[in-house]
């Protein structure tokens, strides 16, 4: 990249190190910022900083926020007797999304992955046993991703919760919404079956 300017090239430099982005994209993006105004860049700028300097993981569930405890944990409108456990910030945001789970959540900040060196003293799995241990809990609803890595997860925490006697359920998986049978692989189709529930 000698021939860029060094502030280009660096910019380039740095938006390749976000996920999904490669060295085209970057250098898109680097010069879609060069032609913006002054005033725009600069928010954007201000706009990294405050993520950075202001947002924070809550103390109760490990969500990012900018209050502590974070506006869910603090809602006494949420039902307290059900915790939804999920690997990441952005699965709980899928979650809420739904407008389904008016329950507590509990954020592992991950999935167990032995090959990538992540055991289960790199996720927050000490927290969600204190948190179950001061009672009030009746069920868990394991909410880790439909793979290798969140199978794992789950399948160690409801070892790990069956002894605390509150029941421990994992969200169903199966065939999306406007799916073709078709172009359904093999595990996905026998979880729908897994899954199949009574028509009404």
């Amino acid at each position: 990249m000698a021939y860029y300017p060094e502030p280009v090239a660096r910019l380039i430099e740095a938006l390749q190190r976000l996920p999904g982005i490669g060295p085209k994209t970057a250098q898109r993006l680097t010069f879609f910022l060069l032609k913006r105004p002054t005033d725009e860049v600069r928010e954007l700028s201000e706009s990294l900083m405050a993520l950075k300097d202001r947002i924070f993981a809550c103390q109760t569930c490990f969500n990012v926020t900018d209050a502590d405890p974070c506006r869910l944990c603090s809602d006494p409108a949420r039902d307290a007797r059900v915790m939804c456990v999920v690997e990441e910030p952005n699965d709980l945001l899928a979650m809420e999304r739904t407008g389904e789970f008016k329950g507590r959540y509990h954020v592992l900040l991950g999935a167990l992955s032995p090959l990538d060196g992540i055991g289960p003293e790199d996720l927050k799995i000490r927290e969600l046993l204190a948190r179950l241990d001061a009672g009030g809990t009746a069920e868990v609803i394991l909410a880790t991703n439909p793979n290798v890595e969140g199978e794992a997860t789950a399948l160690y925490l409801a070892k790990l919760l069956r002894p605390l006697g509150v029941r421990i359920t994992r969200i169903a998986r199966g065939l999306p919404v406007g799916g073709d049978l078709e172009y359904a692989d093999q595990v996905t189709l026998s979880k729908a079956l897994e899954g199949r529930r009574e028509v009404n």
